[in-house]
């Protein structure tokens, strides 16, 4: 199979984690993935988010990549560049392929350029309506999608690593010493995670921030009284959950939030606003919601914490994997149009 992607490694973020997770499950079960990223082309920042790359090509470079991968399916992952070159490349092709809706897209660009959202919802029916099927991972979403025109939907859920997140990792040396309780939030830091409203919330304890990103060192000016780590991963990152009282997720466009469950499969429950994602996930037994972020991380101190870690362990990537593959749309007959694409567009 071939999957399409703007977002991809160097880049640090749930969907780059997302493909990661299912691209090695994928080839652990004997399928050939291609990954067409923007590695290998040209690039140019992003406007207001330099540390995405959006690669500088065409449909035809796109599409003779594909047609030397000749796949049995196509997925599109992302609504950047490289998934308009594959889309159209496929559309001129007859190709059928499949989509998924990692981001809640107008309302990110909203954040990021003081325009309205529904300015964005045109280019979003546009782009996946001619997708056999375009892949969500939680029932809130499916609802938004349909109440914009796009009904051919799949399932699409996200797993988590328990070989490494779980309440046994050790805590990181900067938590000693902290005064209790210790509120963490992990994840890009950047003006759409709303990470403002969680320093900004009125209760006692420490903050930690773990990630990198543009608004980091707006945000340390800002509240010096929370302790920002940087960037953890694999066995530092598990004990920054695990040894937290109370993980704090306050984005609101988000589409599922795969650190949530990372959180949970650490034993940590769940702070966050009753919106997608959150109210998708999050049990009264795991955490809380609340507009009043304050009063859910109150609620969510008084969580049992095995339960949280039993309900984290039940999201698996093969789980997950295998609701991919149920979604593809497969070429059959049409693959060997493929085979013998022409050199150009």
């Amino acid at each position: 199979m071939a999957i399409v992607t703007d977002a991809w490694h160097p880049q640090t973020n749930g969907v780059v984690r997302t493909l990661t997770a299912t691209c090695d499950q994928l080839r652990a079960w004997g399928h050939r993935v291609t990954v067409i990223s923007p590695e290998g082309y040209p690039s140019v920042p992003a406007p207001t988010y330099p540390e995405i790359r959006l690669a500088l090509t065409l449909p035809g470079a796109v599409g003779r990549r594909l047609a030397r991968a000749a796949p049995d399916a196509v997925h599109i992952a992302t609504e950047g560049p490289l998934g308009l070159a594959a889309r159209a490349w496929c559309l001129r092709r007859g190709v059928p392929f499949t989509t998924a809706y990692h981001t809640q897209f107008p309302d990110y660009v909203a954040q990021r350029t003081g325009l309205p959202a529904a300015l964005f919802w045109p280019y979003i029916r546009w782009f996946h309506r001619p997708a056999q099927s375009v892949m969500v991972a939680t029932e809130t979403i499916r609802s938004q999608l349909r109440e914009q025109g796009l009904t051919r939907l799949a399932h699409w859920s996200r797993g988590v690593d328990l070989a490494s997140f779980s309440p046994a990792a050790p805590p990181p040396p900067e938590y000693a010493g902290l005064a209790g309780p210790i509120l963490l939030y992990v994840g890009r830091v950047a003006v759409e995670k709303n990470i403002a409203a969680f320093l900004a919330c009125d209760y006692p304890g420490t903050k930690v921030v773990v990630g990198d990103g543009p608004a980091r060192a707006a945000l340390e000016r800002q509240f010096p009284h929370a302790l920002f780590l940087g960037k953890r991963t694999g066995e530092a990152l598990a004990g920054c959950y695990a040894h937290a009282d109370v993980f704090v997720f306050p984005s609101r466009t988000d589409t599922f939030g795969l650190v949530m469950i990372e959180a949970l499969a650490c034993g940590t429950p769940v702070a966050a606003f009753p919106v997608a994602g959150p109210r998708d996930i999050v049990t009264e037994e795991v955490g809380a919601l609340s507009e009043d972020l304050t009063r859910a991380i109150d609620a969510a101190r008084y969580c049992d914490r095995a339960a949280c870690r039993a309900y984290g362990a039940g999201f698996s990537w093969a789980s997950a994997t295998r609701q991919f593959l149920a979604g593809l749309a497969p070429l059959g007959e049409d693959r060997a149009h493929i085979l013998a694409a022409p050199p150009g567009f």
